[in-house]
């Protein structure tokens, strides 16, 4: 079996508002300990969101569907009344539940402004209709600071490799392949990055969805299970032979909970020099509108194959009380070592390619839109 789920965008392509001190990285070495580093900024820059059920009768909710990350959490209904980003979301109720099945164990993600605290639950996990049985989820009673009070989604739904799971606990999707649930163990992502567009997107659950791209697939070895990440040989900038990054080869990782692509500050600083962007605050650049249809197109290569972003590709436009400013979609991330550095691949660059991820083959792959 197939599933198709539909994914809503947000009106704006960024939340402007952010809370000074989040940028906390969820890249760690920590593969697959209690508690691993989460990024608040990525998923509030996150645009693309879908709605999945939990519980019986079925209790909705909505979330982003993160590669980067491998945990479901959902806010809970008994956290406390205080709690602003819990009283303006949908929360899940153990005792309307008949398939809850109590756990307790805790549950704890560490950010830049304190932890997001909550303990386990079991109960069957409904994406499009297709269940995932007896399914370990945890339920948030504190969420840090006041950066998911205007989020737009409940919860995050990881789709990362279960290495860096939190507690162990087995994704949804690998446990709906093991389950039966889904013919593949395999699901392919579309973001559609027309402003507007009414469609945001969608994930094809079990495979790919061949309506949604032209021509074959290039596909490209996973290097360390635990992100989807992968080896780029370099990154280049049209027309500015002089400005060339992750020169030697570099690592990346695929990754739908941010619309920004990252890299070390030297290379991305180097990339908006050269595409005329100006600095602005937190590390972002801004670019002037009018002169997008002549900047140049920067290159990204992968196992010799070049994949090309236009300007309309790497510029973020947002438009706030009818005024537009326009974001370069390159930040900088400096992500230390072991794990670092690495370039990160959002929806920046997603949005271009139709993108399948592979555990089978430990693979992800790119196709021209159709």
């Amino acid at each position: 079996m197939q599933v198709r789920i539909k994914l809503h965008k947000q009106k704006t392509l960024r939340q402007i508002m952010k809370e000074k001190g989040t940028k906390a990285f969820k890249y760690t070495p920590s593969f697959g300990r209690s508690t691993s580093n989460e990024p608040l900024t990525n998923y509030l820059d996150a645009q693309y969101f879908g709605e999945i059920a939990i519980g019986t009768p079925e209790q909705k909710f909505t979330v982003i569907f993160d590669t980067g990350s491998s945990n479901l959490w959902i806010p809970s209904a008994t956290c406390p009344s205080n709690n602003y980003a819990c009283l303006l979301h949908n929360k899940y109720d153990s005792t309307a539940s008949s398939t809850y099945v109590a756990d307790g164990d805790n549950f704890a993600i560490q950010y830049g402004t304190g932890s997001m605290v909550g303990f386990e639950s079991v109960d069957t996990v409904k994406i499009a209709g297709i269940p995932s049985t007896n399914q370990v989820f945890a339920e948030a009673t504190e969420e840090p600071g006041i950066t998911f009070v205007a989020a737009k989604f409940d919860g995050i739904l990881g789709m990362g490799y279960p290495t860096i799971s939190v507690n162990g606990i087995k994704p949804v999707f690998n446990q709906m392949y093991e389950q039966g649930a889904v013919d593949k163990n395999q699901f392919a992502f579309y973001l559609n990055r027309d402003p507007t567009g009414e469609e945001g997107g969608e994930i094809c659950l079990g495979g790919v969805n061949e309506a949604r791209y032209t021509g074959e697939f290039n596909y490209h070895s996973v290097t360390r299970k635990g992100y989807w990440q992968l080896k780029m040989d370099s990154v280049a900038v049209a027309d500015a032979d002089a400005t060339a990054a992750c020169v030697g080869g570099c690592q990346i990782i695929v990754d739908s909970g941010t619309s920004l692509i990252t890299g070390p500050t030297v290379d991305t600083d180097a990339i908006n020099h050269a595409i005329g962007a100006i600095r602005f605050v937190q590390g972002e650049y801004l670019v002037i509108c009018r002169n997008i249809p002549n900047m140049p197109d920067i290159t990204f290569v992968l196992d010799g194959i070049e994949y090309v972003l236009t300007p309309d590709d790497y510029v973020l436009k947002i438009t706030q009380d009818g005024v537009t400013q326009c974001l370069s979609a390159f930040m900088g991330m400096d992500i230390p070592e072991p794990t670092g550095p690495l370039w990160i691949l959002g929806d920046a660059f997603m949005g271009k390619y139709y993108t399948s991820f592979d555990f089978d083959t430990d693979q992800v792959g790119f196709a021209k839109l159709a």
